[in-house]
């Protein structure tokens, strides 16, 4: 029996987007439990002192090529979005907001709507459509991300998630130990199998 995978993310991290994605094929050939953790990749970043790379010039255009390359090899739809990086507060607490049965669906809408459909999701408008779809009260979520508990949450998983020594995004854990990058997840389920 393998052990479950923790599995921290932030919807705009495009190598999250692609671990996602292999998950998604995983489980379909194997019985392995991932605990999706929600990260805030900027805040995250800011306690580990670590300059982002869309920041820099030259990282970006490695991370872009970098994206095209692994996405074609696994066979993953992946566009670059045009407004990378946004800020993705609101989304990550919309995803501890609603209800268990919507986050598999919730996190698909907006990992494809960033990372497929080129969508601006810095604008209301934009997520409003996702929520409609999934038919979430788009007042409720509004009124709900703005909620002390929930913010208060994401806050607490993202310092929790730093003094596990975890400092971007994706990053799988397992039998306490941590696995960083997409191109790490194989190693992660070896390390589940233990």
């Amino acid at each position: 029996m393998n052990k479950p995978i923790d599995f921290y993310f932030d919807v705009i991290s495009p190598y999250s987007y692609i671990a996602h994605k292999k998950i998604q094929k995983i489980h379909k050939e194997k019985d392995i439990l991932f605990n999706y953790i929600p990260i805030l990749l900027g805040g995250l970043q800011d306690l580990a002192g670590i300059t982002p790379p869309a920041f820099n010039k030259l990282k970006m255009i490695n991370m872009k090529n970098d994206c095209d390359l692994v996405s074609k090899k696994n066979n993953i739809i992946f566009n670059w979005n045009d407004n990378f990086p946004i800020n993705s507060l609101y989304i990550m607490r919309g995803y501890l907001l609603i209800n268990k049965d919507l986050k598999h669906d919730y996190l698909n809408k907006f990992f494809d709507a960033y990372w497929v459909e080129n969508k601006d999701l810095s604008k209301d408008e934009n997520i409003n459509v996702i929520l409609d779809q999934l038919n979430i009260n788009q007042k409720l979520f509004s009124d709900g991300i703005k909620n002390k508990e929930i913010k208060d949450e994401l806050k607490k998983l993202t310092n929790e998630a730093f003094s596990k020594e975890i400092f971007g995004a994706p990053t799988f854990i397992v039998n306490k130990k941590n696995f960083w990058g997409q191109d790490r997840l194989e190693y992660a389920i070896d390390e589940s199998a233990n």
